[in-house]
Order: structure tokens, then sequence, then C-alpha cells
């Protein structure tokens, strides 16, 4: 169910991405995303190694990790959240990367709890401008995952 993304064809990633991003974060304007989509289609997505979770031929979540450390992005289509997507994903790039990190809005509490069960740490806070609100930096490392 989880395979590389090597497609050009970026409008199911977008789609998933613009859905999952604005119900995840009811805190800022929706309108915020849909400016930012152009970035994210642009930059984002083709500087980045993306994994899918796919499913009867639907892209239901996806990842991508930018400069072989950095998670810019982990979203599951809001009707399949709960079902283990977001922690098959994450264990997925866990398995190719020593070390990883991601930044996620403090409000995004749903978020910072599942990166905590995962293993991930705050390591640090942030601020980001565009929106306004504050970020927590947080870090994962392999031989620091406790065993389960």
């Amino acid at each position: 169910m989880i395979r590389k993304w090597q497609s050009e064809d970026t409008a199911p990633l977008l789609s998933l991405w613009l859905e999952s991003t604005t119900d995840a974060h009811p805190f800022i304007d929706a309108q915020y995303w849909v400016e930012s989509e152009a970035l994210v289609r642009d930059a984002y997505l083709p500087s980045a190694e993306t994994w899918v979770w796919e499913e009867s031929g639907e892209v239901r979540g996806f990842i991508s990790v930018m400069q072989l450390q950095f998670i810019g992005a982990l979203f599951v289509a809001t009707p399949h959240l709960g079902k283990g997507i977001g922690h098959a994903l994450i264990q997925h790039v866990q398995q190719a990367y020593p070390s990883l990190s991601l930044e996620v809005y403090q409000k995004n509490s749903r978020a910072v709890n599942f990166y905590h069960a995962q293993g991930f740490r705050i390591e640090d806070s942030a601020w980001q401008e565009e929106t306004q609100h504050p970020t927590w930096i947080m870090s994962w490392q392999a031989d620091q995952t406790p065993s389960a």
C-alpha cells in the first residue's frame, strides 16, 4: 500500500494536502493554505522524496522528506484518520533514515501527540511569521527509539 511517488502529476497530493491541512489547522485562515498551494506544488514537492499510501487506486495519505532528514509533509485524508496510515508512513521513513526532524504547530495537539507516540521529541520552538503562530521543532533518532 505504500509506494514511492514518481509521477509529475501532483494534483492528487495537492488535493489531499489542501483538505487535510485546512482541517488540521482551524486556527489558521483557510485562504493562507489556498495561497500556499503553488509553493507546495512548485518548490516543496519537487524537492522532496515522497511516499504515498494508496488503496483502491486512491491516495489516502502521503509523507515527504526533504534534505534527507526533514519531514516536510505528513497528511492523511480526513475520512481515513485514525486507521494507521500516518503511523505506517512514519515507520516507512524511519526505516529509511537514521534521524528525522519536523515542524508542527503547537496548537495542532493531535499531531503533536501523534509524533510523540512515534518517538519524536520536542527540541525547540519557533515562530511562523506568515501565520503568526508558534511551532515545535521535533526530532527522532533511530538509536533513541524505545523498543515496544
